[in-house]
């Protein structure tokens, strides 16, 4: 696997820490070679909304645990301990423990979770508070200050 180093790019910026850390995110993930479970999907509904669907087939919602800290999604999986007095002849349904993790961008948090048909939806909304939203500045000839400060 290729490493590469990207400090050159972070000698000439200032206040791109978050940056750095997402690159650094990116090739660590690139390297587990177990990333692959469970399958899911990231859609986006709209501007603001979005969902991760995961396949967790054989948990159930007490087995199943969401945890947002900071910019970081934590989504793992435990099943309890199954009947020892059955005997698998073949056990295709994997049911091994899991734990994901999603980077989120800034000002997004979690909606709701739902799980349903062995498909964990998890959703997530951006909410920008309003001193961050757009806001019209209005051109005057006087000279005079003016700002709505409705978003634009």
């Amino acid at each position: 696997m290729r490493t590469y180093d990207f400090s050159p790019l972070f000698r000439h910026t200032v206040g791109f820490d978050r940056m750095a850390q997402l690159l650094d995110t990116a090739q660590q993930a690139q390297d587990l070679s177990s990333d692959s479970y469970p399958p899911y999907n990231i859609e986006q509904h709209n501007e603001n909304q979005y969902r991760i669907t995961m396949a967790v087939a054989g948990f159930g919602e007490s087995d199943i645990e969401i945890t947002q800290k900071e910019n970081t999604l934590f989504v793992s999986g435990k099943r309890a301990e199954s009947d020892d007095t059955v005997t698998f002849l073949h056990r295709g349904i994997a049911g091994r423990g899991f734990e994901r993790r999603f980077q989120l961008a800034d000002h997004i948090k979690v909606d709701g979770a739902t799980l349903v048909n062995g498909l964990l939806q998890v959703d997530l909304l951006r909410e920008i508070p309003e001193e961050k939203q757009p806001r019209k500045i209005e051109v005057r000839a006087d000279g005079a200050k003016a700002i709505d400060q409705k978003a634009a």
